[in-house]
């Protein structure tokens, strides 16, 4: 009996340890905006994922495979010279939403890790809600993270891009550029 009491007690001490050691927690930031057209109209702008020319911080994409989940990737060159890679990981015209990943970790374009993200339009009255989902952890892997790669950073940064991004196609959209 002791020995278990022992055990147990050796292993709740141990908790705080293996939990400290768990790394950063994974973020998530949801951007939406209304963009007066149809829903299927901004659809065949968004599932396009050869082209990210709506994103206004984007200047440049370079995609390969096609449109197969896990297969196909695109190169993504950003105004500010940066690149970054990520990779499709599903689609669904239906219910019009695409999934893609980041691959390449490049924290001086994005102070984040593992940044996967899920677009989807809706209807709603003739007029299309698009969302964008971000799920990521901070650029900085370890415990006390320097200011430029820590949880706000992170937050702060990939709120701007969605928000950016987003406005960026409505303008796209609406002005029918």
């Amino acid at each position: 009996m002791k020995a278990l009491a022992r055990t147990l007690f050796g292993l709740v001490a141990l908790a705080p340890a293996v939990a400290f050691a768990c790394g950063p927690t994974r973020n998530k930031e949801t951007t939406a905006i209304q963009i007066d057209a149809p829903a299927d109209k901004v659809w065949a702008v968004v599932g396009n994922y050869a082209d990210m020319s709506w994103n206004a911080a984007v200047i440049k994409t370079e995609p390969t495979g096609g449109s197969v989940p896990d297969v196909a990737k695109r190169t993504l060159t950003l105004k500010s010279g940066k690149v970054l890679t990520d990779v499709l990981t599903a689609v669904d015209p239906a219910e019009k939403s695409i999934s893609f990943m980041t691959e390449n970790e490049d924290t001086s374009a994005m102070p984040v890790r593992g940044y996967a993200s899920k677009i989807s339009v809706q209807d709603n009255g003739g007029k299309a809600i698009v969302e964008w989902r971000g799920a990521f952890v901070r650029g900085y892997a370890n415990n006390d993270p320097p200011p430029d790669l820590n949880d706000d950073a992170a937050i702060k940064a990939v709120s701007a891009y969605q928000k950016a991004a987003l406005a960026s196609l409505k303008l796209k959209i609406e002005s029918g550029s």
